[in-house]
């Protein structure tokens, strides 16, 4: 190999410069689902509320990145004022909007240096394999059972999947499976008790498990400064 290929591909590993702009629309995007993820747990008012907009709006909170809050519950809630169908076209309008924005907070982290290690890594180059034999079916199966569909949002950008078809993957899985959810919750109207029940079980199931991982990493970097510094 001589020195300019070698520079060439030296160059290519860099991780490219990221731009004040980009910066700005990144921390723009996590401060606006923040704010309204804390507009919604606060106001007794909003959690209330039927109107379709609070629907649309808590898409983004339950869906970006990896959501600490669920959907499940508030898509049903809704269901017992509105038909399926009107529940499902405001919620998958709403979901595809944020999976946009995932699609673009997650290209701003993987173009940060401090990731470019994980994409160098000899794991994630073997996944990435896999999910691009059939990366529409993938996405697709993802999206319409309860399966985690956070880990598909880092994959598509590693990938460099395109983001319209994972969009258009994430609306033709999503939709029939929060029109079946507005269905069930159409036809039983669940009392608002056991859906406030099924909310509060949904984020420990999902946030107990995160915060024990991320607890137990903490104290083991601890130890391990207080090893070197001893």
């Amino acid at each position: 190999m001589s020195l300019s290929d070698s520079n060439a591909k030296n160059r290519s590993d860099v991780p490219n410069h990221i731009s004040g702009r980009k910066k700005f629309i990144f921390g723009l995007e996590i401060f606006l689902i923040l704010l309204l993820l804390i507009i919604w747990l606060s106001s007794d008012t909003i959690r209330q509320s039927k109107h379709l907009i609070v629907l649309f709006l808590y898409s983004f909170p339950c869906q970006f990145l990896i959501a600490v809050v669920p959907h499940e519950p508030v898509y049903l809630y809704f269901s017992k004022f509105y038909a399926p169908i009107t529940v499902t076209l405001v919620s998958v309008a709403g979901t595809v909007l944020t999976e946009w924005l995932n699609y673009s907070t997650f290209q701003f982290i993987v173009d940060l240096k401090s990731f470019s290690k994980v994409k160098k890594s000899g794991f994630v180059g073997k996944i990435i394999d896999i999910f691009q034999k059939a990366p529409f079916l993938a996405i697709w199966v993802a999206g319409f059972t309860p399966v985690p569909f956070y880990p598909f949002r880092f994959l598509v950008v590693l990938a460099k999947y395109s983001v319209w078809k994972y969009l258009l993957a994430v609306f033709t899985s999503r939709a029939p499976r929060f029109f079946l959810l507005a269905l069930f919750g159409h036809a039983f109207k669940i009392p608002d008790l056991w859906l406030a029940i099924l909310f509060a079980v949904l984020i420990l199931t999902a946030n107990v498990p995160l915060a024990r991982k991320g607890w137990q990493k903490f104290r083991e970097n601890r130890k391990q400064k207080k090893i070197r510094g001893g």
